[in-house]
């Protein structure tokens, strides 16, 4: 992998994090993060559909005419979103219980829709791939560190196991929407600290 494939790849995990610098995808980011395994659903579901529809749109992007090239977008994106809130309904019903709106509404996500216009759109299939793959991944591990800093501090336990007891107390503010907000605050000042991205 050359140096432009490796920061194509490289800045959707720190760089150009989606949620920790370039704070895309607010809505499914502090709606759906109450637990690890709802936040690593969610980002693995984005993934999917962010790959595949930058893959589409680097191979077709010669045949859609400028003026109607959002529409197009949207409508293979829709077609990747529908794809996988099937396979989730029919594999992973509990999850997608718990998920609800929030995977349709990935044919909204902004990350997905900007990945489109501003690089599948202008790039070839690989570099495509390369920046779909690293936007994803990095929006996973976003959800995933959001998700399990929520459900430790606002319910004791991460992935089922408890490990407070009956006895403790959880502080239960963070299972709930201002405690998404306070979370997602403390893991921005450290992730931009760490990393220096935004500079």
């Amino acid at each position: 992998m050359n140096n432009q494939s490796w920061n194509n790849f490289n800045k959707g995990i720190f760089k150009e994090n989606p949620v920790f610098v370039m704070m895309l995808g607010m809505c499914p980011t502090l709606g759906v993060t109450t637990s690890l395994n709802n936040g690593l659903g969610m980002g693995l579901a984005t993934l999917f559909v962010l790959v595949l529809s930058n893959l589409t749109i680097s191979l077709v992007k010669n045949l859609i005419p400028s003026m109607v090239r959002i529409p197009c977008y949207i409508v293979m994106i829709a077609s990747f979103v529908t794809v996988i809130n099937l396979l989730m309904e029919a594999y992973l019903p509990e999850l997608h219980s718990q998920l609800g709106i929030y995977i349709p509404l990935i044919v909204v996500n902004c990350i997905i829709l900007g990945r489109a216009e501003a690089f599948a759109s202008k790039n070839n299939l690989w570099q495509s791939f390369l920046d779909a793959l690293g936007m994803g991944i990095g929006f996973t591990i976003a959800l995933s560190l959001l998700g399990g800093i929520r459900e430790i501090l606002g319910a004791g336990s991460i992935m089922g196991w408890n490990f407070i007891g009956e006895n403790g107390y959880p502080i239960l503010l963070f299972i709930m929407p201002p405690g998404a907000f306070l979370a997602l605050a403390g893991l921005i000042v450290i992730f931009n600290k760490i990393s220096g991205a935004g500079k």
